[in-house]
């Protein structure tokens, strides 16, 4: 099936505040939720997508003062795509930094109402990434916002879809789930002073496994703080030098490179 595309002048959107800055390439796509209530109504009336993403436009420009939408394409349940920001234009939904490295693409899903993303959401997600890869220089990745940002965006069921390989409804076997991190330990690992413990070592071993000079010797010291400031920068996320919920996660989690 060819994308359904729904240009931007159908579904009516205002004009851009300014100039967008030119993206030549990507390594792929980033999927986003809303974040909010998402009325279950939509499942049943187009109409109500096609209100859904003005006012997440309006949202953007008004409350955020983004000069657009942020995300470069919707997707919704009716498996329609919407034009936001297009083809070769850097998207604003990502985070500070990263915004060059994939098109945005939002599920019309959110964390209360519509949760479990119809099939129809995940069909028009990935009629959008062939279109970009196709048409906007996009490469292979398909990646949830949480992935190297601190975020809860796309949700969980969505992120979970996008964990097993994207697969289309009703395709073939989704490819095996990628490392899952164990649970947090519950405390931060943090210098100074040196924190010792099974779960400094359990994290150090990690690392050593990624590649990094790291003493895998269960002491958080100086050491152990130089290596996760390094792989927090590498993943784009807040570098204070403190394995957290989400440097944890990610020290497993993360694409080896």
């Amino acid at each position: 099936m060819a994308i359904d595309l729904v240009l931007r002048r159908d579904w009516q959107a205002r004009e851009r505040h300014g100039d967008y800055t030119q993206l030549d390439s990507t390594k792929g796509v980033k999927v986003h939720y809303t974040g909010g209530r998402v009325d279950p109504g939509i499942v049943g009336d187009h109409a109500v997508c096609v209100s859904l993403v003005r006012s997440i436009q309006g949202y953007h420009m008004d409350g955020n003062g983004w000069i657009d939408i942020g995300y470069s394409f919707v997707a919704c349940p009716h498996r329609k795509v919407f034009e936001g920001r297009g083809l070769h234009h850097l998207p604003a939904a990502n985070g500070a930094g990263l915004n060059s490295g994939h098109y945005a693409v939002l599920g019309l899903v959110g964390n209360a109402g519509l949760v479990e993303p119809p099939d129809g959401v995940l069909h028009a997600i990935l009629d959008a990434v062939e279109y970009v890869r196709e048409r906007g220089n996009a490469g292979k990745e398909i990646k949830g916002h949480r992935d190297g940002y601190s975020t809860d965006c796309p949700g969980e069921p969505l992120y979970a879809w996008v964990k097993r390989g994207a697969p289309r409804p009703g395709g073939t076997t989704p490819p095996p789930n990628p490392p899952t991190a164990p649970p947090f330990p519950g405390r931060l690992l943090k210098y100074p002073p040196v924190m010792r413990g099974e779960d400094v070592r359990t994290w150090q071993q990690q690392m050593k496994v990624r590649g990094m000079e790291i003493d895998v010797d269960g002491a958080y010291g100086s050491g152990s703080r130089d290596v996760c400031l390094r792989f927090q920068r590498e993943q784009g996320i807040d570098d204070d030098g403190i394995v957290g919920p989400t440097t944890w996660r990610l020290s497993w989690e993360a694409p080896l490179t």
